[in-house]
């Protein structure tokens, strides 16, 4: 690798940023349990005090995702200059129409007007919070759908979503933007209103320029070319917002890479292709994972390494011999220069960068050296700690 390569590679890298959940600092777990962790977080603040220490550590988390009802305090702005004294920022308003009694039938989509209102007026809600957080998105996930077939109409469920959609655009101000994720089931097993990314595409496309698509690694079939959907909605310029996980069949809360690292980079070589992983890009790039079993902070920050060197290894793709074999019909020599990158040990030059930007070189052994793991330990007893729909 040449000085200039390695060089463009670190300027590209210093401009990363990925955001982490308010929810991965709290406690998970699976279907069956929720295991408590010593040291989790019994209130906002303490979520956004934990994602700062991942921010100083990686230098590439400067903002905290809020999810609400989860993260509701009685002022925004205070809790946006209580993170801004951390040293990060406020992010993604994530909304939440999925956990009430009402919403057993769906939220925006329920056949019950009343209980559509409910999930509209929730959903507009977290736009005057955006206001008071500065906040540009607004996330918008529906566990809506149906189990059994003739359960409700397909098309006027549709309609519904369409209709609750437009009335919240219309509230977005000039800057602030709606996300739009898709799942591809669960928890509805015959139709998922909002299954694939078509779906989520055709509504962000009837609404407007302020609406936009969010991928989830783990909200596909087995064997989903996610790059494929990258690269397209790249070039329909509708990709708004990538939610980085793992999965290995049917959910999306294991650590990114850990399933499948080659599908990582293979996404991350799209994002690189299009010049699309600063913040210039307009991509609202997150972790959506939760930690049930290991340690939530090193996994974190373990999480923030992963995107990094995938995201180095497809910075260090050669893309003019690549270019040359696509263009000569080379198959296998095309395969191969993707493959000399997938292959090689960035980690050199991670560690570089990070002394470079005087961070430690390894951000998981500076955690455990600092002590914040027992300081927290220690500090927060008693109280109520944070989890999945706390």
């Amino acid at each position: 690798m040449t000085d200039s390569k390695a060089d463009r590679m670190k300027a590209a890298l210093r401009e990363q940023r990925i955001e982490t959940p308010s929810w991965a600092y709290g406690n998970s777990g699976t279907r069956f349990k929720v295991f408590a962790q010593a040291g989790v977080p019994r209130s906002p603040e303490e979520k956004i005090a934990d994602a700062a220490v991942v921010h100083r550590l990686t230098g590439a988390a400067p903002t905290v995702a809020l999810h609400i009802p989860w993260d509701k305090v009685d002022d925004y702005a205070e809790l946006a200059r209580f993170a801004a004294d951390q040293g990060v920022g406020l992010g993604v308003i994530n909304a939440n129409v999925f956990q009430d009694d009402d919403y057993k039938l769906g939220s925006v989509t329920n056949p019950d007007p009343r209980v559509r209102r409910k999930a509209v007026d929730h959903l507009l809600e977290c736009v005057d919070i955006m206001d008071a957080t500065g906040s540009r998105d607004l996330k918008l996930w529906f566990s809506d759908g149906t189990n059994y077939p003739g359960q409700d109409s397909i098309r006027k469920r549709q309609d519904r979503l369409a209709a609750a959609l437009r009335e919240v655009y219309d509230r977005l101000g000039d800057d602030q933007r709606m996300l739009l994720e898709y799942k591809l089931f669960e928890p509805a097993f015959y139709t998922t209103d909002v299954p694939d990314w078509g779906t989520s595409y055709a509504h962000c496309v009837e609404l407007g320029d302020k609406a936009g698509v969010c991928i989830d690694t783990g909200h596909h079939a087995p064997g989903t070319n996610i790059e494929f959907i990258v690269a397209f909605l790249l070039r329909a310029g509708k990709l708004a917002a990538f939610d980085f996980n793992s999965r290995f069949y049917a959910d999306d809360d294991l650590m990114v890479g850990a399933a499948d690292p080659f599908q990582l980079f293979r996404i991350l070589f799209e994002l690189v292709s299009a010049n699309a992983t600063g913040p210039d890009s307009g991509i609202a790039f997150m972790l959506d994972q939760c930690h049930n079993i290991e340690a939530k902070i090193p996994a974190i920050i373990r999480s923030v390494l992963n995107v990094q060197e995938a995201t180095a290894k497809a910075l260090l793709v050669d893309t003019e011999a690549l270019e040359a074999a696509q263009d000569s019909g080379d198959v296998l020599g095309a395969n191969e220069v993707l493959m000399d990158a997938y292959s090689s040990d960035v980690r050199p030059l991670l560690r570089e960068l990070r002394e470079e930007m005087g961070l430690d070189p390894d951000p998981v052994a500076a955690y455990h050296r600092s002590g914040y793991q027992k300081q927290i330990e220690t500090a927060r007893v008693g109280g109520t700690q944070a989890g999945w729909g706390a």
